[in-house]
């Protein structure tokens, strides 16, 4: 399968989507923020010097969403009609699990939007807590659920 925002010169380029039909399209990403024990006991227990960490990068990732086409720059601005952040402590990891979901009724699809969400959110968390703890570890960023649309239904396994 051909790579659709490149040309048949190979510079890159803006999808036309103006003949596609316009859908209902959802995505979820997820991700994790792991830390030290003492900075999740910290983010836990509300200690942050900062403020509540959780609240705050929940904002953070909801704002994330709505800016996608402002930082990555092939992608389409789209009337989002629905953004939703969770962030869960996981005392095992330990840390924060991140999980958002986008809907929008349009002509491409949120998965952009969701993963922006949960790297913005879980940048956030970060930012909240670096004083503490430099050394934390951002990853498993990626989409665990896209539908609508021609491609159709995606989930990871």
């Amino acid at each position: 399968m051909p790579l659709t925002h490149f040309d048949a010169k190979g510079d890159a380029h803006m999808v036309d989507v103006s003949d596609k039909p316009v859908t209902d399209r959802v995505a979820t990403a997820a991700g994790w923020v792991k830390m030290a024990r003492e900075t999740f006991d910290i983010v836990a227990e509300g200690r942050a010097k900062k403020g509540d960490v959780l609240s705050v990068a929940r904002l953070a990732g909801i704002m994330g969403a709505k800016k996608t086409p402002d930082l990555i720059p092939l992608c389409h601005p789209l009337p989002v009609t629905k953004v939703a952040v969770d962030l869960t402590l996981d005392p095992d990891l330990p840390g924060v699990r991140l999980r958002a979901t986008v809907k929008t009724t349009g002509q491409t699809g949120v998965e952009m939007e969701a993963l922006t969400a949960v790297s913005t959110a879980a940048l956030t968390v970060y930012d909240m807590v670096k004083a503490v703890d430099k050394a934390m570890e951002i990853g498993g960023i990626h989409v665990t659920l896209k539908d609508g649309g021609k491609s159709g239904r995606y989930e990871a396994q």
